[in-house]
């Protein structure tokens, strides 16, 4: 490896980000037991992330699909903003499309026009959530509004007596609140609590009616241990805490989506904002069906009905027009595919000692396939790096044989001789008409 200075790669213009000064963190030692308060923002978040933004028509297939899923809260769009989400959120209301035990949530940014223009679009809702949101980070005060921090709390407290004040015209429509101090993680922990509670001293929540602090990882800047110990600390200092349900928001900008997000469960927030396939901005949002089938691993429901992932992630891909990984954790197709010889080993020997009725206990398969409508014929697959426990597997599926361990020694070194000739993988078929040609068997 070359040695010499390269400019362009330059690891000293970074800094690490600071830990949080929390001496008797809680949240280590804490275990999640329930499933959070799901909000879907894929119509919003993950719909402006596209290259081709959704239609209506497409908006629409997509929020039934939710609902399907289970889904109680769905962020819908961003009405002021967008024609097309104007018109998205009036087809929702006017055409009956939102079921009685859902909440659809806009959002607005911090100004009178667009807040207005949100409440046009939700006339005659029987119940919404609206949402809040501005930059309250040092770099965007600084560099780009040019403001203090009072003049940034000054917008927040505005636009939340406006909010107030559209909320207070239209008393025939259940209204709730969300605030966020957006790009929450490079935001001073004392002033984003110093903001929120000057935003609930508008808004006045109490327990029959919280308001939603939504804490986003709007850049995704530090390990997700850090953005833990970020929400155990707000959680620790807000003011009127059981008036308040503490959401988070998290980007995968470090790959930690979802890390950071089951974290923040632990910390003391409960609700989780995300999107299917983890679809968003730059490298995307937190993808809530691998959070909801981790949940499920560790045995428990995590209210949303996943039991056709594969359906449903088919679905969203075509609408996204984003392709699937292979190896995206759960529904890829390789995720429960094994090639190593000795991982397809153990996982025939499991096979065969497993129960009905047991506890899942399966090497190399965190969940069993069968779950998500996968067949055991898809686990083990053959080609040069597969084993003696592979092709005996495959040849007791294909055949119903059950070859000794001598034969199975022997047979397996031929195909692997033959993957390595061909130099790709080796169907069950091809495996089947390798035996027969061998051994002369005729099944």
């Amino acid at each position: 490896m070359m040695n010499k200075p390269n400019s362009r790669f330059n690891h000293e213009k970074y800094q690490a980000f600071p830990p949080v000064a929390l001496s008797q963190r809680q949240w280590p030692n804490k275990v999640i037991e329930q499933a959070p308060q799901w909000c879907s923002v894929d119509l919003r978040d993950g719909n402006q992330a596209l290259i081709e933004p959704l239609s209506v028509g497409q908006k629409l297939v997509l929020f039934k699909l939710l609902v399907d899923i289970g889904f109680k809260e769905i962020e819908v769009g961003f009405p002021s903003a967008s024609q097309t989400d104007y018109d998205f959120v009036r087809e929702l209301i006017s055409g009956g499309h939102i079921p009685d035990d859902v909440t659809i949530a806009i959002l607005t940014p911090a100004r009178e026009t667009f807040i207005k223009r949100s409440f046009q679009a939700l006339r005659g809702i029987k119940r919404a959530l609206v949402h809040l949101y501005n930059s309250t980070s040092k770099v965007q005060r600084e560099q780009v509004f040019g403001l203090e921090k009072s003049g940034i709390t000054q917008i927040a407290v505005d636009a939340a007596k406006m909010i107030r004040q559209c909320a207070d015209e239209q008393p025939e429509t259940r209204w709730q609140f969300q605030y966020s101090p957006e790009s929450f993680t490079a935001t001073e922990l004392d002033y984003a609590v110093e903001i929120c509670d000057a935003v609930n001293a508008v808004w006045r929540p109490d327990i029959e009616n919280p308001v939603i602090i939504n804490l986003p990882s709007t850049v995704e800047m530090s390990m997700p241990n850090i953005y833990a110990d970020q929400i155990e600390w707000f959680a620790n200092h807000i003011q009127h805490r059981e008036a308040v349900i503490i959401s988070v928001h998290t980007h995968n900008d470090r790959g930690c989506a979802v890390a950071a997000a089951e974290m923040a469960i632990l910390a003391g927030a409960q609700r989780v904002e995300g999107t299917l396939l983890g679809n968003g901005e730059r490298t995307g949002n937190m993808d809530i069906i691998t959070m909801a089938m981790n949940l499920y691993s560790q045995g428990i429901d995590p209210q949303l009905d996943l039991s056709d992932i594969q359906e449903i992630s088919r679905q969203v891909s075509e609408l996204i027009q984003i392709p699937i990984h292979p190896r995206h954790p759960y529904i890829g197709d390789l995720v429960f595919t094994a090639f190593s010889g000795s991982h397809q080993d153990a996982i025939n020997k499991c096979m065969k000692a497993h129960q009905q009725g047991d506890k899942w206990e399966v090497a190399y398969l965190p969940i069993d396939p069968a779950d998500l409508g996968r067949s055991y014929q898809e686990v083990i697959r053959i080609n040069s790096q597969s084993g003696k426990g592979g092709v005996a597997y495959i040849l007791e599926q294909a055949l119903s044989i059950q070859i000794p361990r001598w034969l199975q020694i022997e047979f397996s070194k031929m195909v692997q001789s033959y993957a390595e000739k061909t130099a790709h993988e080796i169907t069950s078929e091809e495996i089947v008409t390798l035996f027969q040609e061998k051994y002369s068997v005729q099944c």
